[in-house]
């Protein structure tokens, strides 16, 4: 019979919203201003959207 009550009390996922968070309090504390988004996007890990290029046709 299995114990319901043994789960691991390590949660991957929450240490690394956690950590993601401290990042960002940490920074908005050291900043002279309000960060702007690509400040946060930095530090969240998220790659700024690339736009494909578009070929111009001559007319």
């Amino acid at each position: 019979m299995d114990d319901q009550l043994n789960v691991p009390l390590e949660d991957a996922e929450l240490l690394a919203e956690v950590e993601l968070t401290t990042n960002l309090i940490i920074a908005a504390s050291e900043a002279d201003a309000p960060l702007d988004q690509d400040e946060v996007d930095r530090l969240l890990g998220i790659e700024p959207p690339t736009i494909p290029s578009q070929q111009v046709r001559d007319f």
